[in-house]
């Protein structure tokens, strides 16, 4: 049976570009392909010879043959290779729609990146927490290096378009009848490669310094809490947004106060006649010193409240006495 046009076949002039054909052709394998009519033994035909016209007119040293001699101008193979050459044709004309999704999923081709996220561990003393205060840290950080100004590249010379990806950032991978596309190993994504690295920070194009930065801690912080500077994390891959900064709050022991949420716990001893007859004593407060009335007690221990001498409106000082010999 003679073959027909390879042109006919896929329903494109003559003078049809690439990307007309790849059209020509995806409309054709959805057709006919073999999955979608399990029950039609022509349609398995009909995508073979869709299959062997769009392997021959994507190639241009194939298409240049077939044009000038026909049938005869090309392998008489060509479209005989078997179902494993049908799914490798099949995947280079989907692999592009493929491959977008897959690109927009991991951010694309341009390989931009957000900064990572940096914790800083900071130690404030209870009287800080209590009232608020402002402190200055330093932080190691990275910036564009001078001398290159960022390019990575010896003053003097330019990165170059990667060889393997051609600039790209990616390259594709043949996974059964899908075509993948992933970072190129190369550049790592960025399509570009650097032959004389600059001296001063070696090709990285950034350089390690520290930044001092000013912190607001609010009054009445707690022991865990976190504070966030917005922008101050790592800086951005290929112009992408700076990470942030989580300033953690370690609040340390204090020697006379036990923290307990907005209350204050501290212990008073007590003289013998003062617990038993009553008294004033006078206990220690982050403001300096109160007095406190002790009634007539008969236990060895009891709970005193001294109230708003926390930076909050609900917290209050307790004073356990302690009743000495």
């Amino acid at each position: 049976m003679a073959k027909r046009d390879y042109y006919e076949v896929l329903g494109v002039n003559r003078d049809a570009d690439e990307e007309s054909i790849k059209k020509a052709y995806r409309r054709l394998a959805m057709k006919h392909h073999p999955d979608r009519n399990p029950d039609n033994p022509k349609a398995e035909e009909l995508f073979k010879e869709a299959k062997e016209a769009y392997e021959v007119l994507t190639d241009a040293n194939k298409r240049a043959a077939y044009d000038r001699y026909g049938h005869a101008g090309v392998d008489p193979q060509a479209g005989m290779a078997g179902a494993g050459a049908g799914f490798s044709s099949f995947a280079d004309a989907f692999g592009d729609i493929f491959g977008d999704i897959f690109n927009q999923a991991r951010g694309g081709r341009s390989s931009v990146y957000r900064g990572a996220d940096l914790r800083y561990n900071l130690e404030v003393a209870l009287e800080q927490a209590a009232r608020g205060t402002e402190t200055r840290i330093r932080i190691p950080t990275y910036e564009d290096c001078e001398t290159c100004k960022g390019s990575g590249a010896k003053p003097g010379t330019q990165p170059r378009t990667c060889p393997t990806c051609e600039g790209h950032g990616q390259v594709r991978m043949q996974q059964g009848f899908f075509s993948i596309q992933q970072t190129c190993p190369k550049c790592h994504g960025t399509g570009k490669v650097i032959p004389e690295p600059c001296p001063s920070c070696h090709g990285a194009a950034r350089v390690k310094k520290q930044k001092t930065l000013s912190v607001k801690i609010p009054a009445g912080v707690d022991d865990g809490d976190r504070i966030r500077l917005s922008g101050e994390g790592e800086p951005g891959v290929n112009g992408g947004p700076a990470g942030d900064l989580y300033v953690q709050i370690q609040v340390k022991p204090h020697p006379v106060f036990q923290r307990d949420h907005d209350d204050l716990h501290c212990e008073m001893p007590v003289s013998f006649a003062t617990a038993a007859l009553g008294g004033d004593i006078e206990i220690p407060t982050l403001d300096g010193s109160c007095a406190a009335g002790n009634k007539a007690i008969c236990f060895a221990t009891s709970l005193s409240r001294l109230r708003s001498i926390w930076s909050s409106d609900k917290g209050s000082c307790c004073a356990s006495s302690r009743r000495s010999a």
